[in-house]
């Protein structure tokens, strides 16, 4: 007997989890600190209580973050997730204190052009 329903995904795509689901039907992220470019950190888990129950894309985005700071857009690129779930699933660790953010340098705090311009050319004259 053959199976005349029809496939949307093949064997090798595995099991299809819609986001809504990842995300526990929330849309936005709890906080406001997740910037394209804010940096992410993975910290360790508040002492003397038990770690909470985390998704598997939770765990993969604290090994993305464990060994140095990334920005959200990197995380939810490498992580494979879209940017709104992948903020969404960062609150939560935030919330749980696994993580911390740090906010970009405001472009006033960037150092000028034209600075940056002169000590490359004094590097080069060396």
């Amino acid at each position: 007997m053959t199976d005349s329903t029809p496939h949307w995904y093949d064997d090798e795509a595995g099991p299809m989890v819609r986001l809504y689901a990842m995300t526990a039907g929330r849309a936005r992220p709890s906080s406001e600190a997740f910037e394209l470019m804010a940096l992410v950190q993975a910290e360790p888990g508040p002492d003397g209580t038990d770690p909470p129950v985390l998704s598997p894309e939770q765990h993969a985005i604290l090994a993305l973050c464990g060994d140095r700071p990334r920005p959200v857009a990197e995380i939810a690129s490498d992580s494979g997730l879209p940017l709104g779930v992948a903020r969404v699933l960062l609150s939560d660790l935030l919330a749980a204190e696994l993580i911390r953010v740090n906010p970009p340098v405001p472009p006033a705090q960037l150092p000028d052009a034209h600075i940056l311009k002169e000590v490359i050319d004094g590097l080069r004259a060396l």
